[in-house]
């Protein structure tokens, strides 16, 4: 669907608002219901596109319901973020060098924050 100007919306534009309307909600939610929480006035099929989208791509999760399925995320933003992280790792066949790039372009604080994380300090 596009903008009033006609230009579309960036790709991942609509998927975060689908997620945050789930993320706010915390419960399970039909398409018709998250189409009612998202602020764009979407056609119920394109919410339904979308959640069936983000259900392939295993970031909501869903069960049978009288009519369709309900839906759910199946992580908080911080562990999809942590899923795009492993993604792009898992993409490279250098995981060393990946790495290393990524921790020589933290700041003192985040490394900080990650060494902490390392040996032990936890969440």
């Amino acid at each position: 669907m596009a903008d009033s100007d006609g230009e579309r919306r960036p790709a991942g534009e609509l998927e975060a608002s689908v997620l945050a309307a789930l993320w706010s909600a915390g419960k399970p939610m039909s398409a018709a219901q998250v189409r009612a929480a998202i602020p764009q006035p979407l056609a119920r099929t394109t919410v339904a596109t979308l959640l069936i989208r983000l259900h392939e791509k295993g970031v909501v999760g869903r069960s049978p319901a009288a009519r369709g399925f309900l839906y759910f995320p199946v992580a908080d933003s911080h562990g999809l973020t942590a899923r795009r992280m492993h993604r792009e790792l898992d993409q490279d066949h250098d995981r060393s060098t990946v790495l290393a790039r990524f921790v020589e372009g933290l700041g003192p604080d985040d490394e900080a924050e990650l060494r902490r994380l390392l040996e032990g300090g936890g969440q």
